[in-house]
């Protein structure tokens, strides 16, 4: 039997999550999780197969978890499932130790296959992306000014070139005003850019938003 984890803040995810394996006999979605706090808790308590882990939570983001779990629990199969397309959070989500990325709108047999893979110790990698680790390999390897963001400044950085405000980000990432100012401060200056419009056209051109 898989004993599954679901950690994501919505409880209508992770009760649809839970309906999708609810008749699969090999997976028992053991636990639930709403923040990353939480989820870090019960996977140090607990015993788990694969947990099934947002990236947008309150506090610390998901990929921030994912590297804590792997420090604690470096054989703990953690399967990242997102609102926000490969192109975004992939990469740098296999590069922190997951074993594979999945989007909220992938089809329910696809979650289940994936689940299966990771729990068996396998990575889970769609074509597509496996296609773009394909490209990053043969490409230069100087990096795009993007890649060189830690992983909350990416996040902040996709909000702001959303157009979202500084208040409303610290307000839905659980963070103070003053630390999302500093966070855009070091975005920019790392991007070479100075308003937030550079930063849409930015993600715009390099496909990181639509």
């Amino acid at each position: 039997m898989i004993r599954i984890l679901v950690a994501d803040d919505h409880a209508v995810v992770r009760q649809g999550v839970k309906q999708i394996l609810a008749d699969v006999r090999d997976m028992l979605v053991k636990d639930e999780a709403q923040n990353g706090a939480e989820t870090l808790d019960k996977v140090l308590k607990y015993d788990y197969d694969v947990v099934l882990l947002d990236i947008s939570m309150p506090g610390r983001s998901g990929l921030e978890i994912l590297e804590d779990i792997k420090a604690q629990r470096p054989k703990l199969a953690v399967l990242i499932l997102s609102m926000h397309p490969e192109e975004q959070y992939a990469v740098r989500a296999l590069r922190a130790g997951a074993s594979g990325y999945l989007t909220k709108a992938s089809a329910p047999q696809e979650l289940i296959g994936a689940i299966r893979k990771a729990a068996g110790g396998g990575k889970y990698v769609t074509a597509s992306l496996a296609e773009k680790l394909a490209d990053e390999i043969e490409i230069d390897p100087e990096k795009l000014p993007h890649e060189r963001l830690s992983n909350r400044e990416l996040e902040v950085m996709l909000m702001l070139a959303r157009g979202r405000s500084v208040s409303d980000i610290a307000s839905e990432l659980c963070l103070s005003v003053k630390t999302i100012s500093t966070y855009r401060t070091r975005v920019l200056s790392k991007m070479g850019m100075k308003k937030n419009a550079e930063l849409t056209l930015y993600a715009v051109h390099n496909q990181l938003i639509s």
